[in-house]
């Protein structure tokens, strides 16, 4: 027999309620639903978002942000780049921001406006630009396989290469001071190492779980470098003593440290390790902003002239 509609619409508006019983039935379902919210709540705004918010942080920032193709000399594919410019009333510090073994991400990006938010005029180059499908970059591959296959293929020397243009073009901003550092993560963690032999010198580079290079290139930096890195990452950690035994008698400043229970990538994944991640990430990011301001900012913490 069919129900009478009048019954039929009752059964349908107490939808809603049966819905929320559901829930209280569950009360570890809603427990973390609201431990999740709590946790986004009370982020730390001064600490550069994790991997999972980067995308919301950009579309938050008051900064200006844009996409710039950086020639290249001699010509080549030009260097896609992503520029952040701080709020300050002088010239800045640039800041090159190197890019994990992912590619230029948008996590990559959320942590170039927040050194743009600390004063420092942040670019962070592809330097897959032109090595992915008809020409293309990051953007241009279809998964995280693809770009870490492709990321293969930049030796150093390319990545010097590339670094070396961009920086050129970024110090001659007008809004740049004429000083520039480094901070690189993971792969390019290496990288940042490895530009602080550049020459003119960087100064500064900042190291987030990046392998040493080798001795030969260890013995020719010339600029600072700040070493950050999780403790529970072997791979990555063997080869801080080989560095600071080539580093120490030259005289040359390798300020390390390593944080208890960390992984590598702790500060794109700052959920993990039980809070361990989250307490490298508090710990490292405001060294990172103090060490680049020590090394980069005119007396006075101004940017000044160019030099």
């Amino acid at each position: 027999m069919r129900a009478p509609v009048p019954a039929i619409l009752a059964a349908f508006l107490l939808l809603p309620a049966h819905a929320a019983a559901q829930g209280r039935d569950h009360p570890q379902h809603a427990h973390e639903e609201a431990a999740t919210a709590a946790a986004a709540a009370a982020r730390n705004p001064n600490l550069p978002p994790d991997g999972e918010s980067a995308r919301e942080a950009l579309d938050r920032s008051p900064r200006h942000g844009e996409w710039v193709d950086v020639p290249v000399p001699g010509g080549g594919t030009p260097i896609r780049t992503w520029v952040v410019y701080p709020e300050r009333p002088d010239r800045a510090p640039v800041v090159l921001v190197i890019h994990e073994i992912f590619g230029l991400s948008d996590w990559i990006r959320a942590v170039a406006d927040r050194l743009a938010a600390e004063g420092f005029l942040a670019v962070a180059p592809d330097l897959l630009s032109g090595l992915g499908p008809d020409g293309g970059g990051t953007a241009s591959l279809p998964d995280r396989d693809s770009v870490v296959a492709v990321i293969r293929r930049v030796t150093p020397q390319m990545a010097r290469q590339r670094l070396d243009a961009v920086r050129a073009w970024a110090v001659m901003l007008p809004a740049a001071s004429g000083r520039s550092g480094s901070v690189g993560f993971c792969w390019g963690g290496g990288r940042s190492f490895e530009y602080a032999a550049t020459r003119p010198p960087l100064g500064a580079a900042v190291v987030y779980y990046g392998t040493s290079p080798d001795s030969a290139t260890l013995a020719q930096v010339a600029a600072p470098v700040l070493g950050l890195y999780g403790g529970d990452d072997a791979r990555v950690d063997a080869t801080i003593d080989p560095a600071k035994r080539v580093l120490g008698p030259m005289k040359k400043p390798y300020e390390v440290h390593l944080f208890e229970g960390a992984g590598h990538a702790f500060l794109r994944q700052q959920s993990g390790r039980d809070g361990a991640n989250l307490r490298a990430t508090e710990a490292a990011w405001p060294r990172t902003i103090a060490f680049l301001r020590a090394h980069l900012e005119a007396k006075g913490g101004k940017g000044g002239k160019r030099e």
